[in-house]
This record gives structure tokens, sequence and C-alpha cells, in this order.
């Protein structure tokens, strides 16, 4: 097998440990906190409790992408080491990363044509996007070519399941997606959406549930029903947090139950600064290989 670089970008939500155990590449995301700017580079610039407390305080974020020149910079060194490279970029359809690859991906190709730049559009985010790339990871030590690796992500990447719920509908005020009324009465009824990521890569609300315990339960239900092979599942779960791990470990705590064939423990990781700057503390993700997901 000839050597290859297997790569994504930050918003993956894994563990430096993690990415480098796998021998996973990854490049930084941006954001800003109350004007500072960061690099979203696994909570080592500020520690993710610090920053979902900052933003539980009031604290103003914003986020940046990787932009072209970024990718040059960053590809450049594998390609001159002769080394050709597969990344896989946050879904499309949260953030324009992957035209910035892409453009990336045309120019250095100009430079260098007897390599290979494979990009990906995951479709995915936060440890869902992780779980593919820990996926690819193993086809990867399997001895898979990169060609055939690049075809097998785009064909199953739509086979990563996404659901998460917020206990905090603030964030949702602020970043425009519902409307001060139903965010004063969704709190006033203790209203927890439950959201999952569709075919396009977006997030897309799918219910209302009232009360933590009882979105909790839901969506473990949802596993229940949308996991390969149902409770007999053998795949790997992940799940996301966002400054209430007391949550996460509670849904983990349900998966582990309901599904006793698991590979291995539930992981949690952070919903990373990127993604959390959108969703606010108060968010669990859950992730594992289903159906394909639907519009």
């Amino acid at each position: 097998m000839k050597p290859y670089v297997l790569s994504c970008c930050s918003t993956a939500d894994l563990t430096e440990e993690h990415f480098r155990n796998r021998n996973i590449e990854y490049i930084c995301f941006h954001f800003s906190l109350d004007g500072v700017n960061y690099s979203d580079d696994l909570g080592k610039s500020i520690p993710f409790d610090h920053f979902y407390q900052a933003m539980s305080e009031g604290a103003e974020t914003k986020t940046s992408q990787i932009n072209a020149s970024e990718f040059i910079e960053y590809f450049t060194p594998f390609l001159e080491n002769g080394q050709d490279i597969l990344h896989v970029t946050l879904s499309s359809g949260l953030s324009g990363v992957y035209n910035s690859a892409c453009i990336a991906r045309e120019e250095l190709l100009e430079k260098y044509p007897e390599r290979k730049i494979y990009i990906v559009d995951s479709l995915s985010a936060s440890s869902g996007y992780g779980l593919l790339m820990d996926r690819l990871a193993d086809l990867r030590d399997e001895g898979m070519e990169i060609e055939d690796l690049y075809n097998w992500a785009n064909d199953h990447k739509l086979e990563l399941n996404h659901w998460f719920f917020s206990t905090d509908l603030s964030f949702y005020v602020k970043g425009g997606r519902i409307t001060k009324a139903a965010g004063w009465f969704g709190t006033a009824l203790k209203i927890c959406p439950l959201l999952n990521m569709n075919d396009e890569g977006k997030l897309i609300p799918r219910f209302k549930v009232r009360g933590k315990a009882a979105v909790i339960k839901r969506i473990v239900e949802q596993m229940k029903l949308c996991a390969q092979d149902g409770q007999a599942y053998r795949g790997k779960c992940y799940i996301s947090q966002a400054g209430c791990y007391e949550d996460a470990v509670a849904v983990a705590k349900l998966v582990e139950e309901a599904f006793p064939n698991l590979n291995g423990s539930v992981e949690i990781n952070y919903v990373g600064t990127t993604i959390g700057s959108h969703t606010g503390p108060g968010t669990v993700a859950l992730f594992f290989w289903g159906e394909p997901r639907q519009r």
C-alpha cells in the first residue's frame, strides 16, 4: 500500500490523544470569545469548561472556517514528503470549508501533479464526524488503498446518524433559529428540542420534548429505531456534550443498557468550540451507525 495521510478538521471533536493514537492528522478552525481570537485546537488554547462557562455568562462568540491558503500551507509538507492525502471536511450543510479545501486541492495538483489529493464532504459534525474518521482509520489500517477509502467514505457517510438535544434555548434565540417568543414559551414549558442531521448535512428539528428526563429517554429510543441491527447493534457509539457532562453520562448509561453488543463503552467527548459557539452549553449529541439519513 502506498503511504497516504488521513486527515480532517478539528471540528471532528475527538481528543488530541485519539487523533494521535489513530494516526489522523487535523487542521484547526478558528473562533473568538469576546473579541479575542483563538484556534479551535481541541481545548488547548482555552479549556472547554472555561469556554462554556464564559458563554453561560454572556460572552460573545464568533467562528471562522479554514480558508484555501491555510489548506495549502497545511497540505504542502505532506505532498513534499511524497504522501497522498485523503482529507474529510466538516459538513457543507454547516460551513463552506469543503469548498476551501477543494480550491486548495486544485492549486496544489498543478504544483504536484504526481500526487493524489482526495476531499470528502463528511455531511457530518462533531464526534459524529469523528466516528466516521475512526472507521476510516480502521479501514486504512486494514490495508485499504486511498482511492477505495475515498469511495467507501462517500458511499457510507450518510449511515452515520446524529441525534442531539439542548436544554438551553437561549442560544437558539441568540442565533436566530427560533423567535424570542418561542424561546420564552419553550423555556417556561421546559421544552428540549430533539434534532438530527439530514442527508444534506443540515441540522433539522424533529421533536419537541418536555423535560430533560424525557428527552434523555427519547434520544435513546431514536437510536433503538435507527441503529444498524436495532438493539443488536455491534458498532461504536460516541456522545458529545457542551458543558453538561452529567446529562451525557445519563444518555450513555441508557445506551449501554439497551445495546449489550456495543463495540466498547460509549465514548464521551466535548462539543468543540466551533460547533459549541452555535449550539451553546446544555447540548448533548448521540452518534452511531444506522439507517441512511434522509431529508
